[in-house]
């Protein structure tokens, strides 16, 4: 009989910098659509440019991303949902102005409604022509955009027991942030149309669901030596553990169109790993699920949006997302009042009562007989009556 390999000494060692538990840190993308037009328009390195004048020298919470049509907008560490908002609305309101000055207005959703991806440049970096080599027709068609939030963890040992509960919640803050029902002018069916398109990328996805750091040790060994990433940043899951930064960085939702919106998916992400991190001080176990159950949950989500019935556990159980929802907003109430964003996560209560972002898109595509321009100018105009 052939003996397994000692996995023990294939491990490449992945120091963990735990941070402080519950702060936090938040990654908004913007695409830049002219005013005109409402197409895309690749000037991103304008934008960034007339950042650098407006804020009277380089602006590090203002990056260039992969397409030129695109800007990012980080936090710094913050303590908490409200101050986390406040520092990316003042961000926001600079790069507004900024585009402006570019006849350019900024775009928050998943996918443009309309835009071809074959006339869209991207940025000239190395990682990026390697990337376009490497993925070719797929890598050219990600035309998305997201939202990240980063949550500070105090011991990388509880870090992948956290990451596999949060999948039990996958389908709720896809669900909630879904943006991207239309793309290439073809309303796809979908909620969220980005979340099947970036799993289309090696790395991309959900996550293997590991028990032990260890495990993940190997892992990142056997993507190394295979020549599949160079680096950690490069697994793109949909939840990541982030080493370098000591969190969890939750990348499931779509561009989020609305401060208000960003501000309750924040808080319920931010509330859904302190509990479970207090869980696991007490010494519970947490709740997961088979990844095939994880894996139809995503598509449900989605598929069907705030519509989805999900699998809430491990012996196959559904329910409606929203009702699920309803359910969970109210455990967590005491968590989100220790966090001090009591009012926030109550929000997230509003979005399914006034519309996820795909449904709103929808409705403006109908009332307007089908002119996706008129779409991306309400985008457009819910994200600059928040924070311009």
């Amino acid at each position: 009989m052939i003996q397994p390999p000692d996995r023990a000494r294939e491990r490449l060692s992945v120091p963990f910098a735990s941070s402080a538990a519950n702060t936090l840190g938040v990654e908004w993308e913007f695409a830049l659509v002219d005013q005109d037009t409402k197409d895309l328009v690749n000037c991103a390195s304008a934008v960034i440019d007339e950042v650098t004048v407006i804020s009277d020298g380089v602006n590090p919470k203002v990056h260039r991303e992969f397409l030129r049509n695109t800007v990012e907008v980080v936090t710094g560490v913050c303590r908490t949902v409200a101050e986390a908002m406040d520092d990316i609305r003042q961000t926001v309101s600079v790069v507004h102005k900024a585009a402006q000055s570019q006849h350019a207005e900024l775009f928050a959703a998943g996918t443009h409604p309309f835009a071809q991806w074959s006339t869209q440049q991207w940025t000239d970096a190395p990682r990026y022509h390697e990337l376009m080599n490497r993925t070719q027709w797929w890598g050219r068609q990600m035309l998305i955009w997201g939202v990240h939030v980063h949550v500070g963890v105090d011991r990388r040992e509880k870090v992948l027991p956290i990451l596999s509960s949060l999948l039990n919640h996958y389908p709720h803050l896809l669900a909630l942030s879904g943006s991207s029902p239309l793309w290439s002018g073809v309303d796809t069916g979908y909620a969220s149309n980005r979340a099947m398109m970036f799993q289309q990328l090696p790395t991309a996805g959900l996550p293997f669901q590991f028990g032990e750091w260890r495990e993940f040790e190997e892992f990142v060994f056997d993507q190394t030596k295979t020549g599949i990433i160079e680096q950690v940043n490069e697994i793109r899951w949909d939840i990541r553990p982030s080493p370098s930064h000591g969190t969890i960085e939750v990348r499931i939702c779509d561009g989020v169109s609305t401060l208000r919106e960003l501000s309750a998916i924040t808080a319920l992400i931010c509330c859904l790993v302190a509990d479970l991190n207090e869980r696991l001080d007490r010494g519970e176990e947490l709740p997961s699920m088979p990844p095939w159950h994880v894996q139809e949950n995503k598509w449900r989500a989605a598929r069907y949006g705030l519509d989805a019935i999900v699998i809430v556990d491990e012996h196959s159980n559904e329910r409606l997302v929203t009702e699920d929802l309803s359910d969970l907003l109210e455990r967590l109430a005491p968590q989100a009042r220790k966090l001090g964003c009591a009012d926030e996560l109550a929000s997230v209560e509003q979005i399914p009562v006034l519309g996820a972002s795909y449904q709103r898109q929808r409705l403006v595509a109908e009332q307007s007989g089908g002119d996706l321009r008129a779409v991306v100018g309400a985008v457009v105009e819910e994200l600059r009556s928040g924070v311009a």
